[in-house]
């Protein structure tokens, strides 16, 4: 080796060992969802998307779960950063109320998103056309974890019916209850998403099917008690699914994005920023989006929102300070 080679090797050592070292590391989120025939897993990747392309050094992933209450407590015990629920869920995990008897869980909202529609679906041919028909009937109320199965026992209490004896009940997604509907296991299911529903609106434009949708809406007051009114009185218009021609009465309850109070407030301010600013993208994934406006926040966050949230919304005058 010669004098010049050397001392070449020595000064480009010398350098590297002067240079900063710079971790490449990248932050990976993880937004649990629902499953995959309602709105929560497409929107959840739609913002994982947005972030992941948006915020650097960050990786968000949208998860397949059982809904509301499975990502509630996904959160709680650090498997999840984010997750879809409704408002009435949300109570009962501050609270320490139902499926969190006795251990509260302390969530903040980054943003309210649209209302959750409860739909009580059926066909043409079972028997059903009221409520009270759904006695001695086969009903799937939901997915196991979901804030669906919570909301659709209230609904049937409402109306005098006992989930474990008046009925016979499955505990199925969207998705499969639609085709335990048609295959005939079942005879109803009760299901809440934003509206459109995918997998009812498959059920509604399946050929030989007449797919009908039970009015319940007269379940709101008993529903909402003396207590906070979480939930409200809507409707199913004609025209909503395939072939659907009527108005039909429904529960309502706000959809929410939650996060743990210990969640970082930088990150939670960036991610409620790009929602807003890229509002346009995610009501291109679903229509629903077009219902999170920055001026219904502080009214719809049944969970305190996240200072990270609080910041943004103040900076763009929809909090006063």
């Amino acid at each position: 080796m010669t004098d010049l080679t050397r001392r070449t090797l020595l000064a480009v050592a010398g350098a590297l060992a002067a240079a900063p070292a710079f971790a490449q590391t990248t932050r990976r989120i993880s937004i649990a969802t629902g499953g995959t025939g309602g709105a929560y897993y497409p929107i959840g990747g739609g913002i994982a998307n947005l972030i992941s392309k948006n915020i650097a050094g960050t990786e968000a992933t949208a998860e397949v779960t059982g809904g509301g209450v499975d990502n509630i407590r996904l959160i709680r015990n650090g498997r999840a950063d984010i997750g879809f629920a409704n408002a009435g869920i949300v109570v009962d995990a501050l609270s320490g109320q139902d499926r969190f008897a006795g251990n509260p869980v302390p969530l903040r909202t980054l943003a309210a998103l649209f209302p959750n529609r409860m739909h009580v679906v059926t066909i043409e041919g079972r028997g059903i056309t009221a409520m009270a028909d759904l006695k001695g009937k086969r009903v799937s109320t939901g997915a196991p974890g979901s804030g669906t199965e919570v909301i659709a026992f209230r609904i049937l209490e409402a109306y005098g019916l006992d989930k474990d004896k008046d009925i016979r009940r499955e505990r199925l997604s969207a998705s499969e209850s639609v085709n335990a509907l048609k295959d005939g296991k079942i005879d109803a299911f009760i299901f809440g998403a934003a509206m459109p529903v995918a997998a009812i609106t498959d059920l509604a434009a399946s050929p030989g099917v007449k797919m009908k949708l039970i009015d319940h809406g007269d379940a709101v007051a008993k529903m909402n008690g003396t207590g906070s009114a979480v939930y409200s009185r809507g409707e199913i218009p004609p025209g909503a699914y395939p072939g659907h021609t009527t108005t039909v009465s429904t529960v309502d309850i706000y959809d929410l994005l939650v996060v743990g109070e210990a969640f970082d407030a930088e990150l939670a301010y960036q991610i409620t920023k790009l929602m807003f600013e890229k509002r346009a993208d995610l009501i291109a994934v679903h229509r629903n989006m077009e219902a999170m406006t920055a001026g219904n926040q502080g009214a719809l966050a049944t969970a305190p929102l996240h200072p990270g949230a609080q910041r943004y919304l103040r900076e763009i005058g929809a909090l006063k300070a």
